[in-house]
């Protein structure tokens, strides 16, 4: 450091001695600016930065039995892990090894977990970066940083002596979409081009195999050359958990927490109906929050069914329904919602709560007794009378709606597109492109009509036991499904 300041002093004082005698110094800045301009090329090897965000693990301490649920991919997994583990033979079998595995699904499923479970299970080196990481404006420098990423996880193997490395990329989409989409400049497509090329070249490196896993949530914006064979050989799908599933995330999620004895987290789980692995994740800890907030040295079941409302809908607002007459059309509106779902589908009602909740200001949690992955026509058409039943409501006992169901009809008007598009309609099976937009909505508005006078049908006579149900709810503000229930057994006792 020294050395260098006497330099620069000696510079700048040659320097000033040679204007102070009228020399023309306009040469040595030149000079001086490109030596300095070549230090950077040399040291930077380009001046635009060509690195990307990686992480790189050499030793993963992460398993597959680290990862709640998911056991259809997990065992597709390890299977397609068995040809990088078990190379030897593969080769000797004269078959291909694999190059990549795609893993497509909703966020917050675990196909980052999965892929790092991956590299433990195959003892590999293990890079992780995104899609985003590779996007540039200055042509070249994408695909240049696909070279850089291929070339890294091979020489890390090799610095510590093992043929095997795993590259993570998420979000490819980003990364691998369709070519030609990006007219305005092709760095996109040419970063595509450099990452097919490298897939197609990872067999040439003998001594390092080399296996890229993806993920992404958004399969149908790939381009038709990446997921071709001899590309992502594997594409798992990483769906939604199930009942057991979540039961086993939950179970995961909790094991550092402590929890009171009288939990059910088999409850929980059956009230979590389309959560993700990040989504149970979520409750455990908003439920730990909570029995702190409330200092309890245990995690009671009251703290996990309310960290699953939080998780819905947000935070509580006590401000949002103070209005007395607010409350009371909130708490009809809401009745009218449970008391239609269970009269179609007994049961399925978990909790009927008028606690405002970030934009909702009252809310029914339903519990399927059969987790559905396919609908008939009269499954939805149940699941829309279901919403439109708030409404009508208050339009029953209050001779008017409101603009609190603004959000229902929407979700009723999708089921009802749902209908027609799935060729569930009067029209039979459709091309929406070929169908006139008038006729689309004109075929809506009949299914919806039609369901709304049923679901007024129903509601017609109820009124002692939606009052009921109201006057409950105005004093506890909360009904658990089993209370519910109650109240409409004793109320049909009393009318026979």
């Amino acid at each position: 450091m020294r050395k260098m300041e006497i330099g620069m002093g000696l510079l700048f004082g040659s320097l000033s001695y040679l204007i102070y005698i009228g020399y023309d110094i306009t040469p040595f800045i030149i000079l001086a600016f490109l030596l300095y301009l070549l230090y950077v090329i040399s040291r930077k090897k380009g001046l635009i930065n060509i690195t990307t965000a990686q992480k790189t693990v050499e030793n993963i301490k992460f398993s597959f039995d680290d990862i709640g649920g998911l056991e259809t991919p997990k065992q597709e997994l390890k299977e397609a892990l068995e040809f990088l583990i078990k190379s030897n033979v593969v080769n000797k079998m004269g078959i291909r090894p694999i190059k990549g595995i795609l893993l497509t699904g909703p966020p917050g499923t675990g196909k980052t977990l999965l892929a790092k479970a991956a590299a433990g299970y195959s003892d590999a080196v293990f890079i992780a970066t995104s899609g985003s990481e590779f996007i540039e404006m200055y042509a070249g420098v994408g695909a240049q940083r696909i070279r850089n990423l291929f070339q890294k996880a091979r020489e890390t193997a090799r610095n510590s002596k093992k043929h095997r490395a795993i590259i993570f990329i998420d979000e490819i989409e980003v990364l691998g979409g369709k070519r030609g989409n990006n007219t305005s400049h092709l760095e996109y497509d040419q970063t595509l081009n450099q990452l097919l090329v490298e897939m197609d070249g990872m067999n040439t490196q003998t001594d390092v195999q080399v296996l890229l896993i993806a993920a992404t949530n958004r399969p149908d914006l790939l381009d038709s050359a990446i997921l071709r064979p001899g590309r992502f050989d594997r594409q798992v799908k990483v769906d939604l958990p199930d009942k057991d599933s979540r039961l086993s995330i939950l179970q995961l999620h909790c094991q550092n927490k402590p929890l009171d004895k009288e939990v059910n987290l088999e409850e929980i789980a059956s009230s979590t109906y389309g959560f993700s692995g990040a989504h149970l994740e979520n409750v455990a800890n908003e439920a730990a929050i909570l029995a702190l907030r409330e200092k309890s040295r245990l995690i009671k079941q009251v703290h996990l069914r309310e960290a699953v409302d939080k998780v819905i809908l947000g935070e509580k607002l006590s401000d949002r329904a103070k209005n007395a007459q607010t409350l009371h059309r909130v708490s009809i509106h809401e009745a009218g919602h449970a008391l239609m779902s269970e009269i179609l589908t007994p049961g399925s009602v978990d909790q009927i709560t008028v606690t405002s909740r970030g934009n909702a200001l009252g809310y029914v949690r339903h519990t399927p007794k059969e987790e559905q992955t396919l609908y008939t026509k009269s499954d939805l058409e149940r699941e829309i009378m279901i919403l439109l039943a708030g409404a009508l409501s208050e339009e029953l006992f209050l001779l008017e709606r409101s603009t609190g169901a603004a959000n229902d009809f929407q979700k009723a008007m999708e089921l009802t597109q749902r209908i027609v598009s799935c060729g569930l309609s009067r029209l039979g099976v459709i091309s929406l492109e070929l169908l006139p937009e008038q006729e689309f909505y004109q075929v809506c508005q009949e299914i919806i009509k039609e369901l709304e006078a049923k679901t007024r049908e129903i509601l017609q006579g109820k009124n002692v036991l939606i009052s009921k149900v109201v006057d409950v709810l105005k004093k506890k503000e909360k009904i658990s499904g089993i209370e519910f229930r109650e109240i409409l057994s004793a109320h049909k006792e009393m009318s026979a």
